[in-house]
């Protein structure tokens, strides 16, 4: 009795004496799990007991945070490997005075002629201006009043967008006055590209586009829209005509188009010349990007965006990459004076090269088709009347070559070759190969001139030629 006496008291001093569990070198506590390993013997429980208490010390555990990681700040998470390529700099400090490290130039002090400390924290300078502004801020209006606000208003009704609204009481007198002086830095820079060629004036004209594989300077103004006419230079697909600000954009465009050739029905094909139509009504988009190429182009072109009462037929030349742009030419729906011809345009790398023939012989071919006589739609441009005025010659005289009988009549000409008698008269009228005598009219067959035109056929062979054989159409009902 007395011997369980002692070594219970000696057991009770023990206990007073180690009340606070022994810590691990990090200050943290052992588990209750080790303990009671240690000091009870594995026989004194159940194994179900044993299995009850992991368990409530496994759910303890899950509840318990302390025993994660501190969450390391944004520049703790660097690979520590990595160094700043800034030579003489130990990587250590931030621009921006918020990390202990960096890795980039971007955020180096060196680089930036500065220190680490210099970056921590706004130099005695600094923060003078920046208590400054706050008081120049400060004085502020609290807004226009009535009457200013009715003096913006009348203002903006009476220029619009033609002028920069009124800025006075709406912001202080500092911010103010800075913001005018961007203004003429800026004026200041964009004056300077203009005279280096890289800008054009405001929205005044694009200066070149790149095409494809051609880059074209372009000749008369075009209403793109601002931020793209600003530019000077526009990247366009060949295929769906759209454009663009840049090359790189140009390069993503051109990986996922899919487009290959101009939407509708290909009506017309021969060797590698292609002639498709295109429904303004039902492919707008492309039919509006078309009319804003072609105005680059063309100085008496008005149409841009009212394109759905028109076709317009768009000739191409195919090879392994697909169907580029030659030429189009468009048409009214229903044109009431017989207008073949709205608006037509070679591009500039095809010209003097046939084509304009071409697209002008296949409208005309569209009018036989019809059974009617065609005419271009005035005014023309100085191109294509031009181009106009030498495929009526080589009509005439291709006629006249061919006809053997001694009485020759206007109408049988136009009904024929489907030109206007109009187009005919003039056209003699410049050959001066149209008499009036004794009160007739008379057609005079000029040899010199046919055999002129025979000796350019022979050596220019039939290579740009319409083969009617060729066109697959029948003209369209209810447009």
């Amino acid at each position: 009795m007395q011997f369980f006496f002692s070594c219970f008291i000696e057991q009770k001093h023990g206990a007073d004496r180690d009340e606070s569990p022994p810590r691990t070198p990090t200050g943290n506590a052992h588990s209750s799990e080790s303990d009671i390993e240690v000091s009870s013997p594995a026989n004194d429980i159940t194994e179900d007991e044993r299995l009850a208490k992991e368990l409530s010390l496994k759910e303890a555990a899950a509840h318990d945070l302390s025993h994660r990681p501190k969450r390391r700040r944004f520049h703790e998470s660097y690979n520590f490997n990595m160094k700043c390529p800034t030579p003489g700099c130990n990587s250590l400090g931030h621009l921006t005075g918020r990390h202990e490290r960096h890795f980039s130039i971007s955020g180096c002090p060196l680089y930036h002629n500065l220190s680490s400390d210099e970056c921590k924290a706004p130099s005695d300078r600094q923060l003078r201006y920046k208590e400054k502004v706050t008081e120049l801020r400060k004085k502020r209006n609290t807004g226009p009043n009535k009457e200013q606000k009715d003096k913006h208003i009348e203002h903006r009704q009476s220029h619009g967008s033609c002028r920069e609204p009124l800025l006075e009481n709406i912001t202080s007198d500092y911010d103010l006055e800075l913001f005018r002086k961007a203004q003429a830095r800026a004026s200041e820079d964009l004056e300077k590209l203009r005279l280096a060629g890289q800008v054009s004036e405001g929205g005044n004209m694009i200066k070149t586009i790149v095409f494809g594989r051609y880059e074209l300077d372009t000749w008369y103004h075009s209403p793109y829209p601002e931020e793209y006419a600003r530019l000077g230079r526009l990247y366009m697909c060949e295929f769906c005509l759209k454009y663009m600000k840049s090359q790189t954009i140009l390069r993503r465009h051109m990986a996922k188009c899919v487009w290959k050739h101009p939407p509708g029905d290909e009506i017309y094909r021969k060797a590698n010349i292609s002639v498709f139509e295109v429904d303004g009504k039902k492919n707008k988009i492309y039919c509006q990007n078309l009319c804003l190429l072609a105005k680059l182009f063309l100085d008496h072109k008005t149409l841009y965006y009212d394109v759905e009462p028109f076709l317009f037929y768009v000739m191409t030349e195919a090879d392994n990459t697909g169907c580029h742009l030659v030429g189009y030419f468009s048409k009214e729906k229903n044109s009431f004076l017989n207008y073949n011809v709205s608006c037509i345009l070679t591009m500039p790398q095809y010209m003097r090269q046939g084509y304009g023939k071409m697209l002008i012989d296949f409208s005309y071919l569209l009018s036989k088709v019809e059974e009617k006589v065609g005419s271009p739609e005035r005014p023309l441009s100085d191109l294509g009347l031009i181009s106009y005025r030498s495929y009526w010659k080589e009509v005439l005289l291709r006629y006249l070559n061919n006809f053997q009988g001694k009485e020759i009549s206007i109408k049988e000409i136009s009904q024929e070759t489907a030109v206007n008698p109009v187009d005919i008269v003039s056209t003699l009228q410049s050959l001066q190969m149209l008499k009036y005598w004794k009160g007739k009219h008379l057609v005079l067959k000029r040899q010199d001139l046919i055999d002129d035109w025979k000796a350019k056929e022979t050596k220019r062979g039939n290579g740009k030629t319409i083969d009617p054989t060729a066109l697959k159409w029948t003209p369209p009902k209810g447009t």
